[in-house]
């Protein structure tokens, strides 16, 4: 039932570190409007945030598979 799902078998802690590794802080808090990524962000404090924040997770998920996933799952091909 997973096997279509990008996210299946991905921590949130992977998320986090693969998006800030390819956008960094920056990029990534231009492109995802909250405090955790702009104001001293940090991998602990950004996950204390996400797995409260139901909505700012969903966006920090849908940015991974639309920019992450989706190239290594066609780099698999």
């Amino acid at each position: 039932m997973q096997k279509d799902n990008p996210l299946h078998g991905v921590t949130l802690e992977t998320i986090v570190t693969e998006l800030v590794a390819h956008f960094g802080w920056g990029g990534l808090a231009n492109r995802i409007n909250i405090n955790c990524f702009r104001s001293d962000p940090s991998v602990k404090s950004s996950l204390k945030f996400l797995r409260k924040t139901a909505w700012a997770r969903e966006k920090v998920e849908q940015l991974y598979v639309t920019a992450i996933a989706s190239k290594t799952s066609q780099s698999k091909i």
